[in-house]
């Protein structure tokens, strides 16, 4: 929803300065290029190293850093929110998603993976394990379990 609404104010935008040359579009460009934009984290296992990334329209952005050495990966369950205000309107989302995060000494963590399903949860922190050496700690209930 969120990535149609952008992709339109885009359209919107585009239009807007080809046919009035006006320069407020680029407003409304910048609205949608922000809303089509999504925020990850990359891995790359062989050469130990990650990056933080934003994506637009399949283009990546974001440094290359040295892979910490990791403690354990915790897979747990929490509610993600947004909110989209729009001049006189604003509407919110919120849906339970299972975030993967991988922990250091220092008790830093960095999460490297999102899903609303939580056997491949198991299934991605089942691969750091065996990549990394690492442990699993389930913290999708309560009681947290260490695996």
């Amino acid at each position: 929803m969120k990535q149609l609404f952008g992709f339109s104010l885009i359209i919107l935008a585009f239009f807007a300065f080809v046919y009035t040359g006006n320069v407020f579009s680029i407003i409304f460009l910048a609205m949608g290029l922000f809303l089509v934009a999504t925020e990850g984290s990359e891995i790359d296992l062989n050469n130990r190293k990650y990056r933080k990334l934003t994506t637009v329209f399949g283009v990546k952005f974001g440094s290359w850093k040295s892979l910490p050495d990791f403690e354990y990966v915790s897979v747990f369950k929490t509610k993600q929110s947004q909110r989209i205000n729009f001049i006189t309107a604003t509407t919110s989302f919120t849906n339970e998603v299972i975030l993967l995060n991988l922990f250091d000494s220092k008790n830093k963590y960095i999460t490297f993976y999102q899903t609303d399903d939580k056997t491949d949860a198991f299934q991605v922190a089942n691969h750091f394990k065996r990549a990394l050496g690492i442990d699993i700690l389930d913290a999708t209930e309560k009681e947290k379990v260490w695996l």
